[in-house]
């Protein structure tokens, strides 16, 4: 049901509101996760974060940054996989993590029951550009029940 929801969503959001692109994992260039645990859906809560890292204007650029943190999240954290469900480019793509049907590492503790969104970059002290704010908007509400 929620797959069926997100096609349907993702072609009309493509084809009437202009919404941003998803660059799946295998358009990034990601490793196969070494294991999954399944998302119960729909969850309550979406956690944002930034990557504290280096910021990107291509889907190349961004490409390589996605790259570098899945690697540092499987070899250095030895997680199965990136930590996040998906990230945000500052050329205004979404780049799909672990997707929306699978449990992150992201938040301990809030991971079985939330989608975690990164920014790609530093917002310690900087606010998130508007392009980006856009993208993570209607993607996170899927994942939130009616109220």
């Amino acid at each position: 049901m929620l797959l069926t929801w997100v096609m349907w969503f993702s072609a009309l959001c493509a084809a009437a509101l202009g919404c941003p692109t998803i660059i799946t994992r295998s358009q990034w260039g990601g490793r196969a996760p070494t294991s999954r645990t399944q998302l119960s859906t729909p969850v309550p809560y979406v956690i944002i974060h930034h990557t504290a890292g280096t910021s990107c204007t291509s889907q190349a650029s961004c490409s390589q940054v996605v790259r570098g943190i899945q690697n540092y999240h499987m070899d250095s954290n030895g997680w199965s996989d990136i930590g996040y469900n998906f990230l945000i480019g500052e050329d205004g793509r979404v780049y799909e993590g672990r997707g929306w049907s699978s449990v992150g590492a992201h938040a301990y503790g809030w991971n079985s029951n939330s989608l975690g969104f990164s920014f790609l970059g530093t917002f310690s002290s900087t606010w998130v550009p508007s392009v980006r704010i856009s993208p993570a908007r209607p993607r996170g509400e899927l994942g939130i029940p009616p109220a």
